[in-house]
């Protein structure tokens, strides 16, 4: 399994970043998908997340900011952030839901929102 997250930089506070997953995986569409995330000195977190069917599920602090999809054929993952703010800085990374604690996890993708 490889997972290859893109698109993150540096934004100012009220701006937008969309993010992509290449996912290499033969069981992609079997799987429910998330967007995590991990700030520095905190421990890394899920914040949205699609089931195979679609649903979606997010966390209160990007409700109504983010939303995340899937393209089942490119077996990509996009996270789109909108009115970004300074505590959404962090390294993000797209896996399963659930993650295993043997499962891989790629590079992720630096988002650093500041003015």
């Amino acid at each position: 399994v490889q997972l290859q997250a893109s698109g993150g930089g540096l934004v100012q506070p009220g701006g937008f970043l969309r993010l992509s997953c290449v996912v290499r995986d033969y069981f992609f569409t079997l799987n429910d998908m998330g967007w995590y995330r991990q700030a520095p000195g905190k421990q890394r977190e899920l914040v949205i997340e699609i089931s195979r069917f679609g649903v979606i599920k997010d966390s209160d602090s990007v409700r109504g900011r983010f939303t995340i999809s899937r393209d089942n054929a490119k077996t990509t993952v996009y996270l789109q952030m909108d009115n970004l703010k300074p505590e959404d800085t962090a390294v993000y990374y797209c896996n399963k839901v659930p993650v295993q604690e043997d499962d891989v996890w790629g590079q992720g993708t630096q988002v650093t929102v500041s003015s």
